[in-house]
C-alpha cells in the first residue's frame, strides 16, 4: 500500500514541516511509503538545506516580489513555487532504492509518464531535471535521513516565470536556466490545465510504477502536533531560515 496525503493549498511552512514529519513516521514503521501532493498558498522560494541566502536569492526582490522564504530539510539547488505549481515527495525506505540516480529515475520516468497522459510529450534529463522541447518542466531533489529516501519534486503548472527569474539569482555553475529555457504546461497546452487533473495523472503514474494501491490516510493527531512543534521551533524561526 501507498500512503496519499494530499495537503491541498497550504502554508510553505506547513509544507517543509509535515515532510519532516512524513519522513518520521515511515522511519519509526507508523505509516507506509508516502506519496505527498500540496499546491503553495503563495509565492515562496525555498532554500535547499545548505544553500546561502544571498547567493540564492536576491533578498530585495523577495520583499518587492512579496515572496515567502522557507529552507527544507533536503539539500539541492534553490527553487521558486508559487499556487500554479504541483510539489509532491515520496518516502520509502531508502534500502529500495539505494543510488541516488535511481531515485530520479523512477520518479522523474513517473512525472513524464504523467505528463504524456496529459497530451504532453516530456523527457528524462538526468539527473533530476524534465523537459518539454529542451525546456525545463520539473525539477527534483532527495534526502536521506533515518533509513528513508525522500524524493520531492515540482511540476509547473501555470508557474509565474518571470517572477521567479526576478527573485532567484543565476547559479555559478551551468545548470541556471533562463526565462526561454523554462516552460509549464499553461505555455504548452495553450490553457491551464486542473490541477486536480495533473494531481490525478501524477498519484495513478506513482501508483502504476510502484505498483501499490494509493490509499488517502490523512495527517493524524500525532502528526499534528509533530508538525506545529517543528514550525514553531525550527522551520519558522528566522535563525534557521537564515543560518548560512
Amino acid at each position: 500500500m501507498l500512503r496519499l496525503v494530499d495537503s491541498g493549498l497550504c502554508h510553505p511552512l506547513y509544507s517543509v514541516a509535515l515532510e519532516e514529519v512524513i519522513l518520521e513516521s515511515c522511519s519509526e514503521g507508523h505509516m507506509p511509503p508516502t506519496l505527498h501532493v500540496y499546491v503553495r498558498d503563495r509565492p515562496t522560494v525555498s532554500l535547499g538545506y545548505f544553500e546561502k541566502v544571498e547567493a540564492a536569492v536576491d533578498p530585495q526582490a523577495l520583499l518587492e516580489e512579496q515572496v515567502f522564504l522557507v529552507r527544507r530539510m533536503s539539500g539541492g539547488s534553490t527553487i521558486f513555487t508559487d499556487p500554479g505549481q504541483l510539489v509532491f515527495s515520496l518516502t520509502m525506505d531508502q534500502r529500495a532504492i539505494p543510488r541516488p540516480e535511481d531515485a530520479y529515475a523512477l520518479t522523474c520516468g513517473v512525472v513524464v509518464k504523467a505528463l504524456r497522459s496529459l497530451g504532453i510529450s516530456a523527457e528524462h534529463k538526468p539527473p533530476n531535471d524534465i523537459v518539454v522541447k529542451g525546456r525545463k518542466i520539473s525539477g527534483s531533489a532527495q534526502t536521506r535521513k533515518r533509513g528513508m529516501l525522500m524524493v520531492h519534486g515540482t511540476l509547473l503548472i501555470d508557474t509565474d516565470l518571470d517572477r521567479m527569474m526576478r527573485v532567484l539569482r543565476p547559479r555559478q555553475d551551468k545548470r541556471s536556466r533562463t526565462r526561454e529555457q523554462m516552460t509549464c504546461l499553461r505555455q504548452e497546452l495553450g490553457g491551464s490545465p486542473d490541477m486536480n487533473e495533473v494531481k490525478d495523472a501524477l498519484v495513478r503514474a506513482f501508483s502504476e510504477e510502484l505498483e501499490q494501491r494509493a490509499v488517502c490516510i490523512p495527517v493524524n493527531e500525532r502528526e499534528k502536533g509533530r508538525v506545529k512543534a517543528l514550525i514553531e521551533g525550527k522551520y519558522g524561526k528566522e535563525d534557521y531560515i537564515l543560518q548560512f
